[in-house]
């Protein structure tokens, strides 16, 4: 069986929204795309929503909610640099303080209304946390589509269904023809929106991620794509890429 059929969306009626919930701009010192061009690919790739994570920052996904328009769902957030990995902060007013561990970082972003989703947990070179960190969070990235193999994945995977925790997938793009290529199928209420075509406050999402109510689905990036972003982080760390 393929991933994508594994990861086959339970419900596609009209209150569940595909959401890319781990995507990048050049906020992101490896990313390349504008807010404009992130908005773009959004509505390209039939995403109902997206959640703009940059690395400690959220100056690229406040520019990208001022751009979408009323019928893309944009999820302020970000990338958390911890002193054991990356966490995504979902739905924040602020980013979260780097370098401290990922469990007290939760908490912060519990504490300030946002949830806590571990990206690319198991993922040693690319800052992920070790199994030993992750406790109390709100979510696990379950299927990140930059990967060679599912491998890390499919540990991830097991490790959030054993400790119960909500499955997430996304793209993790910092290129815009990724964006979509992995994404998390938010199942809402039936009584969450007051009708079908009518996008959810931010707030009714979140709360359903935090229910649980969780599908990852996608596709990984080609081995292509995931060797050219590796071989352009070393330039990109060190130039400045300009947002406006």
């Amino acid at each position: 069986m393929t991933r994508r059929a594994e990861y086959a969306a339970v419900d596609s009626g009209p209150q569940t929204l595909r959401i890319d919930t781990h995507v990048h701009t050049a906020a992101s010192y490896d990313g390349t795309t504008t807010p404009a061009e992130l908005v773009d690919a959004a509505r390209r790739a039939g995403l109902d929503g997206i959640a703009v994570t940059d690395h400690d920052t959220i100056d690229g996904a406040r520019e990208v909610a001022r751009l979408a328009p009323d019928d893309l769902l944009v999820i302020v957030g970000c990338e958390v640099s911890t002193a054991d990995g990356h966490l995504l902060a979902l739905g924040v007013d602020a980013a979260p303080e780097p370098g401290r561990p990922l469990a007290r970082t939760a908490r912060a972003v519990r504490e300030a209304g946002g949830i806590a989703v571990v990206a690319h947990p198991f993922q040693r070179s690319r800052h992920g946390a070790r199994r030993a960190a992750i406790d109390d969070v709100d979510g696990v990235e379950v299927y990140n589509a930059h990967a060679v193999t599912n491998v890390r994945n499919r540990q991830a995977d097991r490790f959030a269904i054993r400790r119960d925790y909500p499955r997430f997938g996304a793209s993790d793009a910092h290129r815009p023809e990724n964006v979509g290529r992995a994404a998390t199928d938010v199942r809402l209420p039936a009584d969450a929106v007051s009708s079908p075509n009518a996008t959810p406050a931010t707030e009714t999402v979140l709360e359903a991620m935090r229910a649980g109510r969780t599908d990852p689905v996608g596709d990984r990036t080609t081995t292509w794509q995931y060797l050219t972003k590796v071989v352009g982080n070393a330039r990109l760390k060190t130039t400045s890429l300009s947002l406006f």
